[in-house]
């Protein structure tokens, strides 16, 4: 496939609440005439209005000449606000919304985000100058480049004509703000990503109360390929930032130093200089130019326009890891509240209800407008110059384009609602009485081939890592299978939908076609669903019925990717729903029997029947179980019989294909992967995942066997994607890092130490956290987001990895569905930024994933669900079986090693196949 990295057609939505709404009577006036669109300013100051609004945004007018406000209006003391309004502009990035995040805690007020190409610029004019409906603007990092159109969208344009308005630039924002003013960009001397950089700073207000120098506690995390050429720079662009040394740091050895508190709390440590001193440019960034004759590599950090309120800074303020970050972006509200109270251009009154019309409760730019994504990048850049008819959006875009939050939320019609009712028993301390999960699945759901059965098992259980297994098979009358295969369409550009099939207990089925596509569906399955939360009081787990299956990474379509390259062969979703389950909580032994009915019932012949097999197991539960087939253990999925989709020259040419985009500034971080595949003919599908799960016992390990479909899936995947609890909280834990188990402790112990501190490790894992905190940020409460746990080292049976855990609180108009579409796939399996990497890895792979990078686990009938990555894991699918493998390519990757890391990804599920 070809394409082109600099061009896109560029789409304009519609927004409900925008169309037809008035801007309320201003005072006073006075005008700009900018590109041919007269300016209006407007600097409202009445911030009554806001405490009544739920939700709403920034934006407010710039500072002009020969204002006319009258004597009375002029007298009035100025108060600064209690909030201020931001105009996110999103560069189809994967941190935006940790930006978002930010900005909502800070200005009192969440921003209003909108990606680069979906307003016209006669549009954001309206909302600039007439409706006033922001006080300041930032400018995203993102992939590409600021010289490429379709990269940056409109942002040139705010920064060249919006002269009067505070603007922000982050990364490619910064960018931005060098070329908009003649400055060039050019490639770094190395692509720098996921690292750390000690800063100093000329003191400049965007960097009040933050220490700066090369003993400083000031270090930055930094995503970037390209640079501004610091010798291009114009007179109208002064340097206030920069790398205080040529060296990069990884996250833990910024710890050996010192725990970096947000900002100085006393105004004896602020850093002593003089603040936005416009007519100097000769600080100490032009003195460290030269070092003992040597020319010095130090990296513009930060830059600010010596008379109009702009500044960019290279590095991300908002990265978990970055050290006063949060004091940046308050510093960014003084300046913009400052930048106000002194404008000439003053009046009574901020446009406080046109502001929060954009974020009317259904739309609630939640996703920044989260659609099927850019156009593909081989389109031709076709920007709208015309101005819509009211002012606002443009008219008949395709409303499919920006995303199903439209849609959410809403309940569903009463005749389709479910009441279902639960009934449940537990047995303490009866699972090792019975031999344990093995043995109790095995005897139950095992016989027949265990056709139509699921164990989502939690084989591995030290350290707390997980702690209840769920299992069983069809079920009782409201059991069904749901399978979804995308449509050949869906592989186009902007295209979706495909065949739902339904099969219910009877064995009847009914086939339909989904023209919104699965998501959207199930999201109205699961919204029908009625519960009586005092039904499952008292349980520790948070399943107790409903769906349990897979996701398939082709499904990436419907949450934001243009199209997919290559087909899936099994199906891209399957689910079962589950009425009748065994649940065993390893903690306790306990277990417990789990029954779900429609309506109230005096029905409990399942309930009755299971005890009494689970009771007979007793006597049997000391019976020798089946002994392992033991054989040598291959090295390689080659020496297992498997044959991979692409050689050892092939994969390393791919890896340089990706180092290639990575320098480019195309990525930060692509997660590529290939698939092996082995001829099985008849074996016993149920002995190779009990295999597996000996061999490499996980902690979201599962088994699933979609009989119809001669699928069974044997995953020993350790890392969790997303899990929602009744309490609303969500949480990913993505693995980035892995290094294979030491011979003897010694060994190990070195290795693991190895893994800890490696920098290109820490890198990838630091990526992939703040593209999950980004990712949670979407759907979560505003300062909720968090990360507990940041690159620990775990140990399973064949290998150590580096996990991270993320957490959040999930907004109330937020549905399970919603959350799973913000996050899905997994960063850990895509890379950052997310659309732009998956477009990329589409060009690179070979074939499809398929299940593999997808997802196993459950939605329970009240909204809670956990979900695992799929990993480490065989599908066996008509006679074949299946092994994906991958790892993340940064930009510190060795192409051999990388090779060696995939390959040892796949030895636990590929000696599992070689032993049956």
């Amino acid at each position: 496939m070809s394409f082109s990295l600099c061009s896109s057609e560029l789409t304009y939505p519609n927004i409900e609440g925008l169309r037809n709404t008035r801007a309320n009577p201003v005072a006073s006036k006075s005008f700009r005439r900018v590109g041919g669109y007269i300016k209006k300013h407007y600097f409202l100051s009445s911030y009554s209005d806001a405490k009544k609004m739920v939700i709403s945004s920034h934006l407010v007018p710039g500072h002009l000449e020969g204002s006319f406000m009258g004597k009375k209006q002029r007298a009035e003391p100025r108060r600064k606000p209690e909030f201020v309004r931001t105009l996110l502009i999103d560069n189809y990035d994967s941190y935006t919304y940790n930006i978002y995040q930010e900005l909502s805690v800070i200005n009192g007020l969440p921003p209003v985000v909108v990606r680069n190409d979906e307003l016209t610029w006669e549009s954001i004019c309206s909302f600039l100058y007439e409706e006033c409906a922001f006080d300041n603007i930032v400018i995203s990092p993102g992939p590409g480049s600021p010289t490429c159109p379709a990269d940056i969208g409109v942002c040139l344009q705010l920064l060249s004509e919006c002269w009067d308005i505070p603007i922000l630039g982050v990364c490619l924002g910064h960018q931005a703000l060098g070329y908009a003013h003649g400055a060039q960009i050019i490639h770094a001397s190395e692509p720098i990503h996921g690292r750390l950089s000690k800063i100093e700073h000329d003191g400049c207000k965007l960097f009040a109360n933050i220490p700066s120098g090369r003993n400083s506690r000031f270090k930055v995390v930094r995503y970037h390929s390209l640079v501004i050429d610091k010798e291009s720079l114009p007179k109208e662009l002064i340097p206030i930032a920069w790398t205080s040394s040529d060296d990069t740091l990884s996250f833990f050895e910024t710890q050996k130093f010192d725990v970096i508190p947000e900002a100085y709390d006393s105004d004896s440590e602020r850093p002593q200089a003089s603040f936005d001193s416009f007519s100097s440019r000769n600080g100490s960034y032009r003195d460290s130019k030269h070092v003992n004759g040597t020319k010095s590599r130090k990296v513009v950090m930060g830059v600010r326009h010596a008379t109009w309120p702009h500044y960019g800074v290279q590095f991300h303020p908002e990265s978990v890891a970055t050290t006063y970050g949060r004091q940046i972006f308050k510093n960014f509200r003084e300046i913009t509240e400052d930048y106000w109270l002194q404008s000439s251009s003053f009046s009574s009154n901020r446009n406080i209800h046109y502001t929060a019309s954009m974020q009317v409760p259904h739309v609630n730019r939640l996703f920044g407008a989260i659609h099927t994504g850019r156009q593909s990048m081989k389109n031709d850049v076709r920007l709208n110059r015309e101005a819509p008819s009211n002012g606002q959006f443009k008219q008949g875009a395709d409303q499919r384009n920006f995303g199903f939050f439209d849609k959410v939320n809403v309940l569903p019609p009463s005749m389709g609602a479910k009441f279902l009712r639960l009934k449940w028993r537990k047995f303490d301390h009866l699972a090792s009485e019975v031999g344990g999960a093995r043995n109790i699945f095995s005897e139950l759901f095992g016989k027949n081939k265990a056709e139509n059965t699921f164990w989502l098992d939690s084989s591995s259980t030290e350290k707390g890592r997980a702690r209840f297994s769920f299992m069983g098979g069809k079920g009782g009358d409201l059991w069904k299978q749901l399978t979804f295969r995308l449509s050949e369409e869906s592989d186009a550009d902007g295209k979706r939908g495909g065949h739902l099939l339904i099969e219910d207990a009877e064995g009847c089925t009914n086939s339909k076609f989904l023209e919104e596509g699965f998501f959207e569906y199930f999201n109205k399955e699961l919204l029908s669903l009625c519960h009586e939360e005092k039904d499952f009081e008292g349980l520790p787990f948070e399943f107790y019925g409903g769906f349990i299956g897979y996701i398939g990474y082709n499904l990436k379509v419907e949450c934001g990717a243009t199209s997919n390259a290559h087909k899936s062969r099994t199906p891209d979703a399957c689910f079962f729903f589950v009425d009748n389950l065994i649940v065993i909580d390893h903690h306790s032994d306990d277990v417990y029997l789990m029954s779900l009915h429609e309506g109230n019932t005096t029905k409990t012949q399942w309930l009755d029947d299971t005890e009494k097999k689970l009771v007979s197991l007793k006597g049997s539960a000391t019976r020798k179980l089946d002994e392992r087939i033991s054989k040598a253990a291959a090295n390689s999925p080659h020496e297992a019989g498997f044959h991979s989709e692409k050689s050892r020259e092939q994969y390393v040419n791919d890896v340089e294909k990706c180092l290639k985009y990575i320098k480019d500034g195309e990525s930060y971080e692509l997660c590529l992967t290939t698939q092996f595949r082995k001829s099985i003919g008849e074996v016993d599908p149920l002995r190779l995942y009990l295999s597996l799960r000996e061999r490499n016992p996980a902690p979201y390990a599962s088994w699933l066997n979609f009989s119809k479909e001669r699928l069974c899936i044997c995953s020993s995947s350790p890392e969790r994607f997303l899990q929602l609890d009744r309490n609303g909280i969500l949480e990913a834990k993505p693995i980035k890092g892995t290094i294979a188990r030491g011979a003897t402790s010694e060994e190990d112990e070195r290795l693991k130490l190895q893994l800890q501190y490696s920098e290109k490790d820490q890198a990838e894992n630091l990526m992939i956290v703040d593209l999950l905190r980004n990712d949670l940020g979407r759907v979560c409460e505003p300062g909720t987001v968090h990360v507990p746990h940041l690159m620990e080292v775990e140990s399973y049976a064949t290998v150590h990895t580096m996990v991270s855990t993320i957490r959040g609180k999930k907004q109330s108009n937020v549905s399970a569905v919603d959350c799973v579409k913000a996050a899905f796939p997994g960063g850990s399996m895509t890379g950052a930024p997310k659309l732009r990497s998956m477009e990329l890895l589409d060009s690179i792979e070979s074939c499809s994933r398929g299940i593999y990078s997808g997802s196993i686990g459950f939605f329970s009938y009240n909204q809670t669900f956990d979900l695992n990555i799929v990993i480490r894991t065989v599908v066996i699918h008509e006679d074949e079986a299946s092994i994906g493998a991958g790892g993340a390519i940064v930009a510190l990757s060795d192409p051999e090693k990388e090779y060696e890391e995939m390959v040892l990804k796949t030895r636990a599920p590929a000696n599992a196949v070689m032993e049956q």
